[in-house]
């Protein structure tokens, strides 16, 4: 009996329960699109943040107050010996070679008003600088002047969300906003962006950052970035940031200075290591679709004594029927798994559709490795059925004994 005689004769052995091999493909498909799927919104997440990170450049140092001993998160906000002020990085600028711009920056949250309509939104303090580090473009009007970074001109920029909800229609330009019990001119609305690094920039409110400062009560800014000429410079750069701060802070390192890359490869290696929890997730409704395949295969061998006993009978060795059901449950399992790898590209494709903002795609590894779960699974709980087959007697099998 040859391999085509074999997946022939297990082919039509399935045709013959049609029924339970469709319950068996749907279980094993069910368990291949789960796996696949999951792993997809693992590595779209992953691809997601690496996109909105080069959407920065590659060429950044994140300096946030407080120490850390380890790399790629941020230290809690408090608790730093020195603020990490306006002046540090007013001096980074003008006395750290490689540093192109620094863009400090602070955060508040205040409910904006304009005539009777109001709403909470998130109020950024920044300089001049802040537009060109995170690549913000106008859709009319200027953004913050090019002043003094401590300067606290009544002034802001809004987004284009926070102009639609609030001047319904009207020109915001030149129009008061009153940010709590401040007010403040609109100079700027930016062009609509969305979500960039877990900010929305089209519902923010953007104020000098000395004026917010004042206005919240702060002594410390949240954050700066720090744009290097070239991204071969950064360890350097890093380095002279580093002593630049801790000579203003009484020889104390006091500061946190990330580069772009360490925050990138802590972030894919903690969306990596989701991925394929996922995947083990997923993975167990294969097993659970095994037991569904062993089943079937014991109710055909005991449905099929006879047809094994007169195989036997015409001169078949164990060997040829136990490979005639590991075919059968093989030929499940990779059905099952090519239809539940369509399935789930169809609705990974419907997704990318549906939101053209988010990358979902399933990693290198994962189809390769479904697919293959998937037949071994099929062939592992195919073994039992198949053995108890192949020591069938053939004259007890005849007589149905």
């Amino acid at each position: 009996m040859t391999i085509g005689d074999t997946l022939a004769f297990g082919a039509s052995a399935l045709r013959g329960h049609s029924l339970r091999t469709a319950l068996s493909l749907l279980g094993v498909a069910v368990g291949v699109t789960s796996v696949v799927l999951l792993t997809s919104l693992g590595e779209g997440a992953r691809l997601y943040i690496t996109g909105e990170f080069a959407s920065l450049g590659s060429n950044l140092l994140i300096v946030t107050p407080g120490k850390t001993d380890t790399t790629g998160f941020a230290p809690p906000i408090g608790g730093a010996p020195h603020d990490l002020t306006i002046g540090d990085i007013d001096a980074l600028q003008k006395r750290v070679a490689g540093v192109r711009r620094a863009a400090p920056m602070s955060l508040g949250s205040a409910t904006a008003r304009y005539s009777d309509l109001t709403r909470e939104t998130v109020v950024v303090g920044a300089t001049a600088a802040w537009k060109d580090v995170r690549r913000v473009e106008m859709r009319v009007g200027q953004f913050l002047p090019a002043t003094e970074a401590d300067a606290d001109r009544p002034v802001c920029v809004i987004g284009a969300r926070l102009e639609e909800e609030l001047f319904r229609g009207r020109n915001a330009l030149g129009e008061h906003l009153r940010l709590g019990d401040e007010r403040f001119r609109v100079i700027g609305i930016m062009a609509a962006r969305g979500t960039n690094l877990g900010m929305n920039l089209d519902e923010v409110v953007i104020v000098p950052l000395g004026r917010h400062m004042k206005m919240f009560n702060r002594t410390t800014i949240f954050r700066a970035l720090v744009e290097v000429t070239s991204h071969d410079a950064l360890p350097a750069v890093r380095r002279s940031v580093i002593e630049a701060i801790k000579a203003r802070h009484d020889n104390e390192e006091d500061v946190t200075v990330m580069t772009q890359d360490s925050l990138l490869a802590t972030f894919s290696r903690l969306l990596s290591m989701l991925t394929a929890a996922l995947a083990g997730i997923a993975a167990i409704s294969l097993s659970v679709a095994g037991v569904g395949i062993m089943n079937v295969m014991l109710v055909s061998v005991s449905e099929r004594t006879n047809e094994i006993g007169l195989l036997k009978a015409l001169g078949a060795t164990p060997g040829q029927v136990l490979r005639i059901f590991v075919a059968e449950a093989a030929t499940l399992s990779a059905v099952g798994g090519l239809a539940g790898l369509a399935v789930a590209l169809a609705l990974s494709a419907a997704v990318r559709r549906l939101y053209p903002i988010f990358p979902m795609q399933p990693p290198p590894w994962a189809i390769p490795a479904a697919l293959l779960v998937s037949l071994a699974v099929g062939m592992l709980f195919g073994v039992l059925p198949a053995q108890r087959a192949a020591r069938l007697d053939p004259i007890r099998a005849l007589t149905r004994r």
